[in-house]
């Protein structure tokens, strides 16, 4: 008969009930060491490591990560060194691109698809689609973007922007589109050949970013279910093909739904013979990330 010792969950590594006045610290030593609990603490752990090593801690955004009201929690992370540079998918951009000219995004898509007004919004599409086309060829879309937010954005809203401060800030952000997946490549201004080049631009970038990752440092994608999985994946298999050693670092997966490709692009595959660790949290993205954000500003002090 086995022993009753032997069992994996053991009581010095449950719960604690949390205690009045324990701040965002107290609630993580409260959680259990056991499964996501002990993650989300592994992981505020790598994050504030590789800062203070001086590594990058890059987030890849997905559009809903922007659209629940995200941005001025990743800004700030940003200021305080826990986001060294930002990759996002076409939605994203979109989103944030629309907060800071107008101040809201996201369309009622049920509302306007029969009728064929979804995605026709006429400032979106011309505004970055003249961005994108007066591109010099040094330029990537995620900066051209961003000059040109900081040019028409309404004071007001460019607070909300994550593309304004990055821009304002000279921190790096990457844009990957795939065409036909965004609302402004069905606008008449669209220039398929620039924004081809724009956004390979970004790819290239984003893939010295990426070589940067090694021994320390993090990958965090956040609510990118396809796009971002597997550019990713493809950066570090093309900076690996170059002959750079990315290895002993951090991804993570954020999201309310753990799909294939994040599990396996961004979790799995990237550490099979490199070292490191890749973890999944799952929940409610406007949950989940304050909830990190806050404990990393306590763990910086």
């Amino acid at each position: 008969m086995s022993s009753v010792a032997s069992g994996k969950v053991k009581v010095a590594d449950f719960a604690t009930p949390y205690q009045a006045g324990a701040g965002v610290e107290g609630l993580l030593r409260s959680m259990p060491r056991i499964l996501a609990g002990d993650s989300l603490r592994a992981v505020v752990a790598a994050i504030l490591a590789a800062r203070a090593a001086g590594k990058p801690v890059v987030w890849g955004l997905g559009g809903h990560v922007v659209k629940c009201g995200l941005a001025p929690v990743l800004i700030d992370l940003m200021e305080r060194g826990c986001a060294t540079a930002f990759a996002m998918n076409g939605a994203a951009a979109i989103h944030d691109f629309e907060i800071a000219l107008a101040g809201h995004t996201s369309e009622d898509v049920e509302t306007a698809l029969p009728d064929g007004s979804f995605g026709a919004a006429e400032e979106t599409g011309r505004e970055m689609n003249q961005a994108v086309a007066a591109a010099e060829d040094s330029v990537g879309m995620g900066e051209a973007l961003g000059r040109r937010l900081d040019q028409i954005a309404d004071p007001q809203f460019a607070p909300g922007s994550l593309l304004v401060h990055a821009w304002r800030r000279r921190v790096p952000v990457t844009v990957h589109v795939a065409v036909g997946t965004d609302t402004p490549h069905t606008h008449p201004a669209v220039d398929p050949a620039a924004l081809g080049r724009v956004t390979h631009h970004d790819f290239r970038l984003f893939a010295a970013l990426v070589r940067e990752l090694d021994q320390g440092g993090a990958y965090l994608n956040a609510g990118s279910a396809v796009v971002l999985p597997e550019v990713f994946l493809k950066a570090l298999s093309a900076v690996r093909n170059l002959g750079h050693t990315v290895r002993e670092f951090t991804t993570v997966n954020f999201d309310f739904l753990q799909h294939y490709r994040p599990r396996a692009n961004v979790v799995e595959r990237p550490h099979a013979g490199a070292g490191g660790r890749g973890f999944a949290i799952t929940g409610h993205h406007e949950i989940m990330l304050p909830l990190v954000a806050a404990a990393l500003i306590e763990g910086i002090g």
